[in-house]
Formats: C-alpha cells, structure tokens, sequence
C-alpha cells in the first residue's frame, strides 16, 4: 500500500480520509521537521503532506537523484518553504492548497486593519490589567475607517477579498500594487508601491512570500507612509524588514501595526512585542475548523489524483 506522511496533527476527518486511502504515518509534533526527518521521508515514503515550517531547501534534497517521495502536497497555499525547482528536478511533485484560505485569511485582514486602527488591542490589555479609568471624550482616539483609503500590496485572490470587504462593508477607496494590472467589480487603482504607501491610511501586505518578496518592504516604505497609517500584514513575515518596521513604530513614522506573521516564526522580537500600537497575533490566518478541513482535503485530493494516476488538481 501507497506510504504517506503527514508531517502534522491534522483535524480528524482529514486524517480518517487520508487512511481511508493510503498507509499513513501521522507525525504527532506540532514543531516544523528537521533536515534528517525531511531526508528521511523523502527515502521513506511514496508521497508526504508537508506544511508551514516544513523547509525542503536545495540542502534536503541534494543527496538524492530520484527519491521514493514521488509527491509533496502541501497544506497551505504558500509554498515558499519548498524549493519547487529542486523537488522537480528529482522528479517530485508540488501542489498546494488555493481557494480553501481565501476568505478565512481576508477576515483575520479585515479584523486586523479595524484592531490597528481603533487601537483594540491597546484597550484590550488596559482592561485585563485592571487600568482602564472608565470612558472619557480623549480615551484611546484611533483612525475612523469607514471611507478612509485601503492600499493592497498584491491583489490576488486574498488581496483582492480584503478590498471587496473594505469597499463593499466600509466605504473605502481602494488602490493596489501588483505586477499586473486587475479586472474587479469595485472601483481600484493601480499604483507603483511608493505611491501606494503615501496614498493609503492602511497598508495591507498580501503577497506571496519567496525571495523575490523578500523584504520588499522596508523603511522606504515606512518612511513614505503618512504619520497616521496604519500597517497590516497577513502574508509571510520575510516579506517585512521586522527592523525597519520597529523603528518605523519607534519614531512614530507609522501610527501602528497589526500583525499575523514574522519574519523568524514563531519568534517573535521583544521589542515588537513591548510596542503598544502594535496587534500581534500567532498566524491565525485560517485557524478555522472548516477552513483546516477544506485545505486537508485539498492536499488530500491531490495525493490520490497524483497516486491514481490522474492530473493533480493543483500543481505549482
């Protein structure tokens, strides 16, 4: 029987299905592989549901030709963990799960950008720690939203579904930054990212991650943005130059941030986490039951279609 590793705890009903099909080992760490383990399971079995964290560099792979692991279906749309062109070169499959984190992965941007801007979390810790006053006319001011202008950083599927909520839920004027110029059935401008950043009052970053985005944005970024922006991330933390970012919050260059991803996860710098304008969250991007299913099933679907001899539903 076809051997398959799945590299984590996945909900049940992906893994009774997964079983239903193939010999499964289920890893039960919730911690990334290490470079023996992925070596290993490239020798040890036929395909393996890797995720997040789980980085097949050129490194894993240079010690082999043609591996027993014939296929990697990752669970997650992002993939800039596995070196694609090395997994081909020895012959191995990639796929990946799209569509499936589309609107959960909008929500957490949409949560995100009201947080940053009304200062929630801010309020949130005064709370908790038994230092909230009570309500006064000048308690925690933050930005409006409703029709204030929304700037996206790549406008695929997830930048494009942050926009539709900002436009159609609160009245926002939307511009973009992409290689290619989009068709929407909202009112959206194309702009170069220097003019999108001054533009905006909420920059949203929803690029895929891998090094040609590596640190695309910076401190001319920050530095362009007006002194009461906000600042969102919901893509790939390596995206951000973290220090830039820090000192953009430091001197006040930017007015706050909200953040699901880092640039070394899970760690996250002390002094990003000491900043009060900043909403920090651990990457719950599509931390939904039903969004785990569907993006489980999808990796799943692939692995029979690839097993079966069959087109594989979603190649990268």
């Amino acid at each position: 029987m076809t051997r398959v590793l799945i590299t984590r705890p996945l909900p049940e009903s992906v893994a009774e299905r997964a079983r239903a099909h193939f010999d499964v080992e289920l890893r039960e760490s919730t911690r990334p592989m290490s470079v023996s383990e992925m070596r290993s399971a490239l020798a040890l079995y036929d395909g393996v549901l890797p995720t997040l964290g789980d980085r097949f560099s050129e490194d894993v792979f240079a010690e082999f030709e043609a591996p027993r692991c014939g296929i990697l279906a990752n669970f997650g749309v992002g993939y800039n963990h596995i070196d694609v062109p090395a997994a081909r070169a020895r012959g191995i499959t990639v796929t990946n799960t799209p569509g499936a984190v589309t609107d959960a992965t909008a929500d957490i941007g949409m949560m995100l950008i009201l947080m940053a801007c009304r200062r929630a979390s801010e309020g949130e810790r005064q709370v908790r720690a038994g230092t909230w006053e009570g309500w006064h006319p000048t308690q925690l001011l933050g930005l409006h939203v409703t029709g204030k202008r929304a700037g996206l950083v790549g406008f695929g599927r997830i930048g494009q579904a942050i926009a539709r909520r900002c436009h159609f839920g609160f009245g926002m004027e939307i511009g973009y930054f992409n290689r290619s110029a989009k068709e929407v059935d909202f009112p959206a401008t194309r702009m170069e990212l220097s003019e999108l950043a001054a533009w905006a009052d909420v920059l949203v970053v929803a690029l895929p991650g891998g090094a040609e985005t590596r640190h695309m944005i910076g401190m001319e970024v920050f530095s362009a943005m007006p002194r009461h922006a906000r600042f969102v991330n919901v893509a790939r933390g390596d995206i951000v130059d973290e220090t830039a970012l820090i000192a953009a919050l430091r001197t006040s260059e930017i007015a706050g941030a909200g953040l699901d991803v880092y640039e070394h996860e899970p760690d996250v710098p002390q002094a990003l986490r000491e900043l009060e304008q900043v909403t920090l969250l651990p990457h719950l991007g599509t931390a939904a039951l039903e969004v785990r299913e569907a993006m489980g099933h999808m990796a799943v679907d692939n692995l029979i279609a690839f097993f079966e001899g069959n087109e594989v539903p979603n190649p990268v």
